[in-house]
């Protein structure tokens, strides 16, 4: 997995995905580590490339969103001016994964707005189908039904 593969980046310039590559950090997890808890300043985003992250919510930490598939963002939060994470990220296995700043991915915005639109408009649906998921979610849960 790539970065120029990933959903978010599918119909950005190439320069773009270049920058974003070169100013990305790959990192591996181990199972159970911790990336960012709730609250905690949402200074980075990640790229899954391989693995899987339980974001969680509440005391109970209740699992709301897996990120299992190559190319899905994560800890968006830092891409859209939010000061902390809404949410814990927890790798559920070992995981490998791209980690970009707020601050590199400000200064990519400002170089180039035009490339910048179209990542926000790929982020602006990817947010809505996560949102239609824990929709269904939640309505197969009070049917009783159970769901993964």
């Amino acid at each position: 997995m790539y970065i120029q593969q990933a959903e978010l980046t599918r119909g950005v310039g190439r320069d773009f995905v270049k920058a974003l590559t070169a100013m990305s950090v790959k990192e591996e997890h181990e199972q159970g580590d911790i990336l960012f808890r709730k609250g905690d300043p949402a200074n980075h985003a990640y790229l899954l490339l391989i693995g899987c992250v339980h974001l969680k919510m509440g005391e109970t930490g209740q699992v709301i969103y897996t990120v299992r598939r190559p190319g899905e963002t994560f800890g968006w939060s830092s891409l859209v001016d939010r000061d902390v994470f809404s949410s814990t990220a927890e790798c559920v296995k070992q995981t490998t994964m791209r980690k970009l700043h707020r601050n590199d991915f400000q200064k990519l915005l400002e170089k180039d707005p035009t490339n910048g639109l179209i990542f926000f408009k790929r982020l602006a649906g990817m947010l809505g189908e996560r949102l239609l998921e824990s929709y269904a979610s939640y309505e197969k849960l009070f049917r009783g039904e159970t769901f993964v």
